[in-house]
């Protein structure tokens, strides 16, 4: 495995047990139907985190920074309500079950990632 493998397919393990933590809180709603929608649930969130997030971050710059970065959240929020869309397999109810599920992902990711030495 090359070297910049590697640190992608960490990233993406990381991403895929945030996204597992999160489908198994039971009052956010969000689902499975099998492993591989939740693999490519977190395949397609990695790829829509590099190339909408940061567009979107600029768009909506003046919220973000009004809101001190929380608006981040529902960003993350869209993007995994999206992601629900997109995914056969892989449900999200509602926008507020998106925003539930982006605070665990985050919470989950930036725990994993602390103690995982991520590139």
């Amino acid at each position: 495995m090359g070297k910049t493998m590697a640190p992608f397919l960490l990233r993406w393990f990381i991403l895929t047990v945030a996204v597992f933590v999160a489908a198994h809180i039971r009052f956010l709603g969000i689902t499975y139907d099998h492993w591989s929608s939740l693999l490519a649930a977190a395949l397609i969130l990695g790829i829509t985190n590099a190339l909408l997030k940061p567009i979107l971050v600029v768009v909506s710059l003046p919220l973000v920074l009004l809101t001190f970065g929380l608006f981040l959240l529902v960003i993350n929020a869209f993007l995994l309500y999206l992601v629900g869309a997109l995914v056969a397999g892989f449900h999200v109810p509602g926008f507020l079950s998106a925003l539930g599920g982006a605070i665990v992902i985050s919470l989950v990711r930036v725990i994993l990632e602390s103690w995982i030495a991520v590139a």
